[in-house]
């Protein structure tokens, strides 16, 4: 699943370009060349901030931007490694609050390419690798930690002592490296658990909890589940987190649709589950209110993309698995009649992504992925008319005219939903001159 990266800032992109000569973005899976990189470069993830590692299929991303927003809100400052970047590689990296800028970023990776160029390590491993050497110079007081694929294997699972470790939604997805066995995805995951660390986890089916539960013994981690440990539940204006300390109270969140109040729950439990960082009950209001975190139904604001489509909200979401398909159309129902530009990596199932987005959707544009691998939007279009999902799916050759299209119909849906890919949904935002900062 190649990754790709560019930045107008020539000294950047003069290393990206090394990086992707050295490795075409493979995902690959192992400790061993992250550990002999990190060793290398003075092994800086043993010289962390206290780090809060997060794994999961859905969610893990809005799960750290909760976390990021309570710990801040807490007085703290953070940084965060999370991934993948919408437009710019910069958004990988955030220290002590603040995203990482070109002058600090370009030397990190010529230090850690000059040190591992025969290693074979890979875009996500160098990137890892970058983002910790980073963090052990920059003083911060925590440490977020977004696992890039999997868990056990990860190269971020090299953090020995993290404070506390969370498991956010689970489901089936990256089905060539992990797999299309729940459980055994399940396992993958929980693979982060630590000795003696806390494993917080949302409940999940019986056979599942069973399987998570059983790592979590075998590396000596006491778990902390949903249902058993911690509870949460919602109105329509609060959410209510509870656990044997006490109870929290706090706003819905701000992030768009139901499926982040259960994030927003884990962040609480993630946060209460520790004992190093000291989270007052106004940080976890403040998570609700003000935690960010880009392309997750994210309305886009006055841009050239959306001056072109006046009147109408214009959303973009990164989900590219059924699951997340599913939780934007739980969000979306009463939204329908919409229209969508959808655009769909060649590694996903066109059904499961489009299916449950269809019975919303009045017309569609098919659109391809510039620089990725990706379904031909003819065969989008032809799967979608042949199956009624929807019938009305046609091909584009660009986002570019996809959108024309759309303002060419002047009846057109009140809301525009681009959807289908991470990659898409970071088009949209450089198309609309809206930079994730």
């Amino acid at each position: 699943m190649p990754d790709h990266a560019s930045s107008t800032d020539p000294s950047v992109q003069r290393q990206l370009d090394r990086l992707w000569a050295l490795s075409p973005g493979a995902d690959i899976l192992g400790l061993e060349r992250i550990a002999d990189l990190l060793a290398r470069i003075g092994n800086p993830h043993e010289h962390l901030p206290p780090v809060l590692h997060v794994a999961g299929t859905n969610g893990k991303g809005s799960t750290c931007a909760f976390l990021r927003a309570a710990i801040g809100a807490a007085g703290y400052k953070t940084h965060v490694y999370s991934s993948p970047h919408l437009v710019r590689f910069n958004e990988r990296i955030r220290l002590a609050g603040t995203l990482i800028d070109d002058a600090q970023l370009a030397p990190l990776l010529e230090e850690v390419l000059d040190a591992g160029g025969d290693i074979g390590a890979s875009f996500f491993e160098v990137t890892t690798a970058v983002a910790f050497l980073a963090f052990s110079r920059t003083p911060a007081d925590a440490c977020i930690v977004e696992v890039g694929l999997g868990g056990r294997l990860d190269a971020t699972n090299v953090i020995a002592e993290p404070i506390v470790t969370g498991i956010a939604q689970l489901g089936i997805d990256h089905e060539r490296f992990l797999g299309s066995d729940i459980e055994g995805i399940a396992a993958e995951k929980a693979g982060i658990a630590k000795p003696h660390v806390p494993l917080v986890t949302m409940r999940y089916p019986a056979k599942i909890e069973a399987r998570i539960a059983s790592v979590a013994r075998t590396a000596g981690a006491p778990i902390a589940a949903e249902g058993g440990h911690w509870f949460w539940s919602a109105d329509e204006t609060h959410v209510t987190y509870r656990d044997a300390a006490g109870r929290v109270v706090t706003p819905l969140p701000h992030l768009a649709g139901s499926h982040q109040q259960a994030n927003l729950a884990l962040a609480i439990a993630m946060l209460r589950h520790q004992r190093v960082l000291t989270i007052p009950p106004e940080a976890y209001v403040a998570a609700a209110e003000h935690a960010t975190w880009p392309a997750r139904l994210q309305r886009l604001g006055p841009g050239p993309l959306t001056a072109k489509l006046p009147g109408r909200t214009v959303l973009i979401d990164g989900g590219h698995n059924a699951d997340a398909a599913q939780a934007i159309a739980a969000s979306l129902a009463g939204s329908a009649p919409i229209d969508m530009v959808f655009g769909l990596m060649s590694t996903r199932k066109i059904a499961d992504v489009l299916g449950p987005l269809a019975p919303l959707v009045r017309v569609a544009h098919a659109v391809p992925l510039i620089g990725h691998e990706h379904h031909d939007p003819r065969d989008i279009a032809a799967f979608a008319q042949a199956h009624a999902m929807p019938r009305h799916c046609y091909p584009a050759f660009s986002l570019g005219e996809a959108i024309d299209r759309l303002a060419a119909n002047g009846e057109g849906a009140p809301t525009v939903l681009i959807a289908g890919s991470l990659y898409l949904a970071g088009e949209a935002l450089a198309a609309n001159d809206e930079l994730p900062s």
